[in-house]
């Protein structure tokens, strides 16, 4: 069925066109901000990609590549396709240059509280007075990243879900003072990408990491406390409650800095104790176990992410 694929990509190609912005930077190569890049440009997008490294926007385009070539040759998109969302996508180190012309910026920098402002500070006097700015954050409050503009009507939050090629949701966070416009500029422009936007309001950990955080929180505890081993709670939660992955191979996926990145942001935002970061989870951050990216959680991924194999330190 692979006429079907390509109709569905032309089709949306076609949406994504007729949508009033498609003059797109994306601040950030990592995992998320390749990601995005990857999908405005599939969608008939013009993507600047901005990085401070030019080995990280090399490092960018090699996996936007990569999983273009997964998609062809799961006959989802067409060679010609490919072809043509690379030609989309123009690699920028200089922010001013990047955004100079842009109608929306989608920062998905490291989540770091002051290097968000920072950026957000930065955009506010290097892109277009009518620029959209929105950030990729998890958790970070999107009224506070806009304090520090003077357009923070125009500021919003994009939260993309990783894998975002896969992943169909995105979460559109308000600010206090963000405009009816913009919120529906952008829930419009992510269902031009052939996403489901959800929109919520500004509060810590917005809908899907208050939900999603304190449960891989809760995990980590139930290890830490001996009531059972890494295999056998992912195992309950995978088979128990029909999750996809358990919630520690999951903290493994997100990366244990950013897990307890957000466990602190829920913990401070709302004062409760109930949001504490387990300390297992605070050791092995110091630790340098960060999951997949460091090699090894509560897992060990030096060998690949096809086959689970419990790291050292948890074994029985």
């Amino acid at each position: 069925m692979a006429w079907l694929g390509c109709f569905t990509f032309y089709f949306c190609a076609l949406k994504a066109k007729g949508n009033r912005m498609n003059k797109i930077a994306v601040i950030g190569a990592g995992t998320m901000g390749n990601g995005i890049a990857h999908v405005f440009a599939q969608f008939g997008n013009e993507v600047n990609l901005i990085d401070i490294s030019q080995d990280s926007l090399d490092r960018g385009i090699a996996t936007i590549t990569k999983n273009l070539d997964r998609q062809v040759s799961k006959e989802r998109i067409t060679e010609e396709d490919k072809t043509n969302t690379l030609s989309r996508i123009k690699t920028y180190t200089d922010l001013g240059e990047g955004v100079s012309d842009r109608e929306l910026v989608v920062e998905a920098a490291t989540e770091n509280v002051d290097l968000k402002l920072k950026i957000f500070q930065d955009l506010d006097s290097k892109a277009p007075e009518g620029c959209i700015l929105a950030t990729n954050t998890s958790s970070i409050s999107i009224t506070k990243i806009a304090a520090v503009t003077g357009r923070p009507d125009k500021v919003i939050g994009m939260h993309f879900m990783n894998p975002v090629p896969v992943m169909k949701l995105v979460e559109i966070i308000r600010g206090y003072a963000t405009s009816d416009e913009v919120t529906k500029t952008i829930m419009d422009a992510s269902s031009a990408l052939s996403k489901v936007p959800v929109e919520v309001n500004d509060y810590p950990g917005f809908v899907a990491n208050r939900i999603l955080m304190p449960m891989i929180n809760e995990a980590i505890i139930t290890l830490h406390e001996g009531v059972a081993g890494v295999e056998e709670i992912d195992t309950v939660m995978k088979l128990g409650m029909a999750h996809p992955m358990g919630p520690l191979q999951l903290a493994d996926f997100i990366g244990l800095d950013v897990c307890l990145s957000i466990m602190n942001v829920l913990y401070d935002g709302f004062g409760n104790g109930k949001y504490a970061p387990c300390p297992l989870l605070v050791n092995m951050v110091t630790a340098g176990k960060l999951g997949i990216k460091s090699g090894e959680g509560f897992y060990s991924w030096r060998h690949g992410t096809k086959e689970l194999v419990v790291a050292d330190n948890f074994r029985k």
